[in-house]
């Protein structure tokens, strides 16, 4: 099993940035899919995630109405599509999947994780 996650790089404030959860060695479709970033000197918190059956979606407070999570069958891929970035986004970003139904902000409800990608956020 293999989680690549992609996309990240750097932007300015303001503008706009899809990160991909790319999965090999199983169904996306199977799992909930999270995503969670750290920011540097902080803890890595959860800030999207969607669950199994794609009915309900979840945003932290901090990125709500600016991110929006989605999958893809076809492609076995999610992503996080983001928009109106801030310097506070700054962070390496990671997908997690857990193979329940619902959504955590725990990271040890997780249990594969993709490597991280940096995103950075400046003018």
């Amino acid at each position: 099993v293999q989680l690549q996650a992609s996309g990240g790089g750097l932007v300015q404030p303001g503008g706009s940035l899809r990160l991909s959860c790319a999965a090999s060695g199983l169904s996306l479709y199977d799992y909930t899919i999270a995503w969670f970033r750290q920011a540097p000197g902080k803890e890595r918190e959860e800030i999207s995630c969607i669950n199994r059956s794609g009915g309900r979606s979840s945003y932290a407070d901090s990125v709500k109405a600016r991110f929006t999570i989605s999958r893809d069958r076809a492609k076995n891929a999610a992503y996080l599509q983001m928009n109106m970035l801030k310097p506070e986004d700054t962070a390496v970003y990671y997908c997690a999947l857990a193979a329940r139904g619902l959504c955590s902000p725990y990271e040890s409800y997780y249990r594969y994780w993709g490597q991280g990608t940096q995103v950075t956020v400046s003018s």
